[in-house]
């Protein structure tokens, strides 16, 4: 699905460049926002699809997906998905056109790249967001509630599940998302993420507010970016 009309949450895109209430002299606020409008002509791509959990070949350090085959591993995504009857994978990508401008960028301009890599990630973050939200909606339809998006590299779930993971949703195909022998995403400003689904109240929902919990805890790259991966 292409999604239209999203905007960069600029505070969130400044928060990647480590903005902490400096000022911004007018060429560079100008440059930021010249950024910030060529995101937002993009036209990021999603996808995403449900599928049973198969609890007799899961277990605390593993959950294992019936109709795709995929294994994720790691005791943090069975505990997220604990309960759950199934799970949602979801991914998002804003595609090659992101690619070939950042690369633009990088070669005429570090600055300009800088910028444009910060806006760029902030818009496939709303991109995910839009996401989500449709499989909630969809859940809600199904008299199914749902916990919030949790991505490989999180906790212990390691990147080496990204080309299964894309391979079951048919990503390569359907949106040109790909990933490299290193397990990145390629192109590079894109989410992969897991959503559980449940028939009852998430017995992780308490997570959603808090990191004391987290493997992670005390050494994590994106609360040093002062964000979290439970929104």
């Amino acid at each position: 699905m292409v999604t239209e009309g999203l905007r960069v949450d600029r505070d969130e895109a400044l928060r990647y460049l480590g903005y902490d209430g400096q000022k911004l002299d007018a060429d560079l606020a100008r440059r930021f926002d010249e950024a910030v409008v060529a995101c937002e002509r993009l036209r990021p791509r999603c996808l995403h699809a449900a599928f049973p959990v198969d609890h007799a070949a899961s277990d605390a350090g593993h959950v294992a997906l019936a109709g795709c085959g995929l294994v994720l591993e790691g005791r943090d995504i069975a505990r997220h998905l604990d309960g759950a009857c199934e799970a949602v994978l979801m991914a998002c990508t804003l595609g090659a056109e992101s690619e070939r401008a950042l690369r633009l960028r990088t070669a005429t301009s570090p600055t300009d790249a800088l910028l444009y890599g910060a806006a760029a990630s902030a818009l496939v973050e709303a991109a995910a967001d839009a996401e989500e939200s449709r499989i909630v909606a969809e859940a809600a339809a199904r008299g199914l509630r749902t916990n919030f998006r949790y991505s490989p590299g999180f906790g212990d779930l390691p990147l080496a599940v990204q080309p299964a993971f894309l391979a079951a949703l048919d990503a390569p195909r359907r949106i040109g998302l790909a990933a490299t022998a290193g397990n990145l995403l390629v192109p590079t400003k894109s989410v992969t993420a897991v959503v559980g689904l449940f028939e009852g109240e998430p017995s992780n929902a308490s997570a959603r507010s808090t990191c004391a919990s987290c493997a992670l805890a005390g050494r994590c790259a994106l609360r040093d970016q002062g964000r979290t991966c439970h929104g």
